[in-house]
């Protein structure tokens, strides 16, 4: 019987934290290394497994997986999350590549300087209100199922209420005018693999802090600054 998968990381979110919402929603548990030293870092790069030389990393099935997506891509597929067929996955494709350009917006949030965040602050939800949200409210009334593709709960239902609570803790009141995109959530939030990860205790990680920013920087020697959009 294969292990359970390893999740190589920052303890904090990044570009691992879809991939623990993924496979926590799969009802699949995972244990996880957190990177909290240079030295940590450096023997990842001299064991060949950083294909690139960057996390996240995850082994699972036998495999040392570097590359978001294809590591998304595979969790997806492997737990059935990934539509029925070809024409399904390319709308989750699709829907889920509107979501990661959001996110995009708010995963280096954390390193700006004060004034760039309240500038960041306001270009993400002005994002998400006039480009991203108006998208799935249409796609979620045209489609008139609980679910953004065909009729079951995939990736793309996982990633999009990801990114509406990373928006709702940027404006609480986000929503407030997509009455869709408002019974989603409740609907998605309460499915029970989900309703667990997002209850305290989980291995869903908090909003990043200074020491998460920190600990960033020390490996991975980050000496610039980061500007707003």
């Amino acid at each position: 019987m294969a292990g359970k998968p390893k999740l190589y990381y920052f303890d904090g979110r990044g570009k691992m934290e879809s991939i623990r919402w993924l496979l926590a929603a799969a009802g699949v548990e995972f244990e996880e290394e957190f990177l909290e030293t240079r030295e940590q870092y450096e023997k990842l790069l001299q064991s060949g497994s950083l294909l690139f030389q960057q996390v996240p990393l995850v082994e699972i099935d036998g495999m040392k997986m570097v590359q978001t997506r294809a590591i998304l891509n595979y969790i997806a597929a492997k737990y059935n999350l990934y539509g029925k067929d070809l024409k399904e996955r390319a709308l989750i494709d699709m829907y889920v590549g509107g979501t990661e350009d959001l996110m995009g917006f708010i995963l280096m949030f954390p390193f700006l300087s004060a004034e760039d965040k309240e500038k960041q602050r306001a270009f993400i939800v002005q994002k998400a209100t006039s480009r991203y949200f108006p998208v799935y409210e249409k796609v979620l009334k045209d489609h008139g199922q609980d679910f953004l593709v065909g009729n079951s709960f995939s990736w793309a239902d996982i990633h999009l209420l990801e990114a509406i609570l990373m928006v709702e803790e940027k404006k609480s009141d986000v929503l407030s005018s997509f009455p869709q995109l408002q019974a989603f959530k409740r609907r998605i939030s309460s499915i029970p693999t989900i309703k667990k990860f997002l209850e305290p205790g989980s291995q869903r990680k908090p909003v990043p802090d200074d020491k998460y920013v920190e600990t960033v920087r020390k490996v991975l020697r980050m000496y610039y600054d980061i500007k707003a959009n």
